[in-house]
C-alpha cells in the first residue's frame, strides 16, 4: 500500500481524534481573539501548539504504518500455529488477539482432526483395494476350470469389478500428497493397443466394431497414468454404444491431438458442460442407474496433471467425440 493511502487511512482511522484536537485550537484561539492579547504572543503560541500536535501525529503515524507493515508479513504465515502478533498497549487490541489465538488454536485442532481422519480413510480403502485383488484373482481361476453356461457374464462381471477396483486405487493415488508420475517419450501406439487389448473381449461380446491404424506418433507422458486415462474413455464408449463403432485416430486438423470417436447415445447437450465434475452422471448416468459420475472426472485431472488437455463433442443419438491434446508444457527430461 502506498504512502498516501496509509495516510488516508490513518486519517480516516483517527478523524475524532483530529476534529476533537482541531475544536480544542480553535478554542484556544477564540479565547485568546476575545482577550485582546498580543498578536506576536497568539502567534507564537499557535506556532508551539502547531508544532506539538504535528510531532505527535508523526509519531502516531509512523507506529500506524510499522504496524500494518507487521500485520501484512503476518498474512503469510497465518496457517502456522501460534503466530507472533505484535505487542500493544491497548487493552482492546489485546482482547482481539487473545481472541485470535483461541480461533487459531480451534482451527489447528479442527485440521488436525480432519486431517487423521482422512489419511485413517486413505489407508482403509488402498488396503482394501488391494486386499480384493486375492479373491478377485481366485474367481478367475475358478471360472478359467467351470464349465457354467453363463461363464461369459460371469467373466465379464469379474472384469467389472477389477476395473472399479482399479478406479479406487486410482482415486486414492491421485489424491494424495504426492504421485508416481514418470515422464518420458512413449510411442502413442503402444498406449493405445494396451488399452484396447484390455477391452478385446468387450469388443468382440457387444459386437463393436474398431477402426483403428497405427497413428505413428509419440507423446511425452507418464504412460501408466495416460494408458489408464485411455481405459476409461473407451470402457465409456464401449457401455454406451449398444451397437456400431468406435473409432481411433489423430485430429486432421491437430496433429498434436489424439480422437476417440463412438456411434453411440450420445451427450445431452445440457449435460456437455458438467461432464467432469466429480460425481455428475447427467441424464444418460441417471437412465442407466449404475453410473458413479467418476471416471471422467478421474480423467480430466490425470490430463491436467499430465500437462494434456480433454474435450468432448457430442449429439445426442449420433455419437461422442472424445478430443485428448498431447501438449505438454516445457519439461526437462533426461
Amino acid at each position: 500500500m502506498s504512502r498516501w493511502k496509509l495516510l488516508a487511512a490513518y486519517v480516516k482511522q483517527n478523524l475524532l481524534l483530529i476534529l476533537t484536537a482541531a475544536g480544542s485550537a480553535g478554542i484556544f484561539l477564540a479565547v485568546i481573539a476575545l482577550y485582546q492579547l498580543p498578536a506576536e504572543t497568539v502567534g507564537y503560541a499557535s506556532v508551539l501548539t502547531a508544532l506539538f500536535l504535528l510531532a505527535v501525529g508523526f509519531i502516531r503515524f509512523r507506529h500506524f504504518c510499522l504496524k500494518h507493515r507487521a500485520l501484512e508479513e503476518l498474512r503469510g504465515q497465518i496457517t502456522v500455529p501460534a503466530v507472533p502478533l505484535p505487542e500493544t498497549a491497548s487493552l482492546i487490541e489485546r482482547d482481539y488477539q487473545e481472541l485470535i489465538r483461541l480461533l487459531d488454536k480451534e482451527r489447528g485442532r479442527i485440521v488436525y482432526d480432519k486431517d487423521r481422519a482422512f489419511q485413517e480413510m486413505v489407508e482403509y480403502y488402498t488396503i482394501w483395494a488391494h486386499q480384493i485383488k486375492t479373491p478377485i484373482a481366485a474367481m478367475r481361476l475358478l471360472l478359467q476350470t467351470d464349465s457354467a453356461p453363463d461363464k461369459d457374464e460371469l467373466a465379464e462381471q469379474l472384469f467389472r469389478i477389477e476395473q472399479y477396483t482399479e478406479m479406487v486405487l486410482q482415486f486414492i493415488r491421485l489424491g494424495g500428497t504426492g504421485t508416481d508420475f514418470v515422464f518420458r517419450t512413449v510411442s502413442l501406439d503402444d498406449c493405445i493397443k494396451q488399452a484396447v487389448r484390455k477391452y478385446a473381449k468387450s469388443f468382440i461380446r457387444k459386437q463393436i466394431r474398431l477402426n483403428y491404424d497405427p497413428v505413428d506418433a509419440e507423446v511425452l507422458t507418464d504412460e501408466k497414468w495416460f494408458v489408464f486415462v485411455l481405459e476409461q474413455l473407451l470402457s465409456n464408449a464401449l457401455k454406451y454404444t449398444p451397437q456400431g463403432e468406435i473409432s481411433i485416430y489423430m485430429h486432421p486438423k491437430r496433429p498434436q491431438a489424439l480422437v476417440i470417436e463412438d456411434t453411440g447415445i450420445g451427450i445431452d447437450p445440457a449435460d456437455l458442460p458438467r461432464v467432469f465434475e466429480h460425481g455428475y452422471t447427467g441424464f444418460n448416468g441417471r437412465a442407466d442407474k449404475k453410473s458413479t459420475g467418476i471416471g471422467l472426472y478421474l480423467c480430466k485431472r490425470i490430463m491436467d496433471k499430465l500437462s494434456h488437455t480433454i474435450e468432448i463433442e457430442s449429439e445426442v443419438g449420433r455419437g461422442t467425440k472424445v478430443i485428448l491434446g498431447l501438449e505438454s508444457a516445457p519439461l526437462d527430461v533426461r
